[in-house]
């Protein structure tokens, strides 16, 4: 029967006295517990952390002496024992709980320091089956949960970027730790223990296929605080769940202030987008500005590359985010920086190239150490009233479809290649998504529309706006080819493609009128592929 916090109100401090420490990762974990013995407290130890620290010197006493029982079964047993687990769970103010932790010489430990068995680590390199699930820790998240729900009488550590805050308590407080403290470090390790749960149950859910288990969990440790969120008004923070996919959340940033929520959210867009070309084939780069492209290009060279992006939406470019598929080069940063830019991500830079940028002291640059594999499978969510949806990330690959022609005339090599260029970077662009595209480089894209023709008008007027920044006789959209996301449900978006000057069509296909779009593409001349495949992005 539980008892009520009311009945025994929780200590404000509690004395240190005995310290109960078994970690796998060990980084400070000697000069920790070296502290700890020089204040008076006992230290007392499990297995291989028992052996580090008696090779640092500390004096450590075996956790077998207080359960007079020894580690068993390659230590999957050591600490699941009630001369343990009393010692974590008693009520001290309860005399009942007292006289059973008297009758059964159970010794109370007032600081629980444990980190879990590498699971995500060993899940990340690839380890088999037997090897992850020998990674799943149950005796430590046992101790860390029974601490943490007895927080009123026991401190709990999980993190070693909490020792020396830890020491410090201990110091301001004559050896005492407060309540309020132990239910800061409570909080953080009920949270640790739940993301290393959601990491077990979603490794048996991708292992075993389960598309979709009965329950869900997702977990992260907070990278970073920000200033704010979307809007000033919003709290924000960046948590990392671990994955090793490269993109924001594993690159180093070199140089530049701080990245903000949106930064964060458009960078991932501009890379993912970016990681759909083959760095062999070509160099390629994206512009995105409010999660969108507004620019994308392939070329011989990255500067060839970033200049076909920036021509076709100039104006939205600025104050934007430039991703690239390569090494970032002298040339091509010396072209990037003379806009206005907020973020530049990209596999790697030369040292040439990090000069350059950091003559701009706000422009934020990250090196990823690789692509994002656009073939990989992953999960994507996100929140909704009372819940959050769930599905496979969206890893189809135009170079993996087959093009069935649907028009009289089949398009040239010329005009296939660029439907595959337009197709890859349509899956990037919000829903409704109408792309025109020409040698190689994006010339108008239209975005989020709540009608097909309206995104189709949009890019066509982007077009014409970028030939005339270009001060060009004709709207790039002149002699282009044009990808959907989805099906033409009419012949109107699709005719208006051509009145823009597109000369060849890709689209998903499968619309009750496709009889009716492709008579409307035959009648104006123009070469239409079908992909199967849909690409809306909400």
């Amino acid at each position: 029967m539980a008892v009520a916090s009311s009945k025994y109100p929780a200590p404000d401090l509690v004395p240190v006295r005995r310290a109960l420490i078994s970690v796998s990762d060990k980084t400070g974990l000697v000069d920790f517990a070296a502290a700890l013995a020089r204040a008076g407290v006992e230290i007392v130890s499990t297995g291989g952390t028992a052996k580090a620290l008696a090779a640092g010197g500390v004096a450590v006493r075996d956790v077998a002496e207080l359960t007079g029982f020894p580690e068993i079964m390659d230590g999957r047993v050591k600490t699941l024992h009630p001369s343990v687990h009393g010692a974590l769970l008693g009520v001290r103010d309860d005399p009942a709980h007292a006289e059973a932790m008297a009758e059964h010489g159970i010794e109370p430990i007032d600081l629980v320091v444990v980190n879990l068995y590498p699971f995500e680590e060993v899940r990340r390199g690839g380890g088999d089956y037997a090897a992850v699930v020998e990674n799943i820790d149950i005796g430590g998240p046992a101790m860390v949960r029974a601490s943490a729900k007895n927080h009123a009488y026991v401190a709990v550590v999980t993190d070693p970027e909490d020792y020396a805050p830890v020491l410090n308590a201990l110091e301001l407080n004559f050896g005492s730790l407060s309540l309020d403290f132990r239910k800061r470090l409570a909080a953080k390790a009920f949270a640790r223990t739940a993301a290393y749960d959601a990491a077990i149950s979603g490794w048996f859910a991708e292992t075993l296929d389960i598309e979709h288990p009965s329950w869900r969990a997702f977990g992260g440790r907070l990278e970073t605080v920000m200033r704010y969120g979307e809007n000033p008004h919003q709290s924000a923070g960046f948590y990392v769940s671990g994955d090793r996919r490269p993109g924001v959340a594993t690159a180093r940033q070199l140089q530049g202030k701080q990245l903000s929520y949106n930064n964060i959210n458009d960078t991932d867009a501009a890379f993912e987008l970016a990681g759909e070309f083959d760095p062999v084939r070509s160099a390629a780069v994206v512009i995105v500005k409010h999660a969108n492209p507004c620019g994308v290009a392939e070329g011989a060279s990255l500067k060839d590359a970033y200049l076909k992006a920036l021509r076709c939406d100039p104006v939205s470019a600025f104050g934007g985010i430039v991703a690239v598929n390569r090494l970032l080069d002298a040339e091509a940063a010396e072209e990037i920086v003379k806009v206005f830019t907020e973020v530049i991500i990209a596999p790697e830079a030369t040292d040439e190239a990090v000069a350059i940028v950091a003559a701009k002291k706000n422009l934020r640059l990250l090196v990823t150490g690789g692509l994002p594999d656009p073939r990989a499978r992953g999960l994507a969510f996100r929140s909704v009233a009372g819940g959050f949806l769930v599905q496979t990330r969206d890893n189809a690959v135009v170079d993996d479809l087959v093009l069935k022609v649907v028009t009289k005339r089949a398009p040239t090599e010329a005009e296939t290649a660029d439907l595959r260029f337009a197709f890859r970077v349509a899956k990037h662009v919000k829903s409704n998504a109408i792309v025109y595209a020409r040698d190689g480089a994006t010339v108008g894209i239209g975005a989020g529309q709540m009608s097909r023709v309206d995104s189709s008008r949009i890019a066509a007027r982007k077009a014409e706006d970028a030939a005339a920044a270009a001060c060009l006789a004709e709207s790039l959209a002149k002699g282009s080819v044009v990808a959907s996301d989805a099906f033409f449900p009419f012949a109107d978006g699709l005719l208006s493609a051509v009145e823009a000057g597109a000369t060849a069509v890709i689209q998903p296909g499968g619309s009750m009128r496709d009889d009716e779009v492709i008579k409307a593409a035959d009648d104006a001349g123009i070469a239409m592929v079908f992909t199967g495949t849909r690409h809306f992005r909400h």
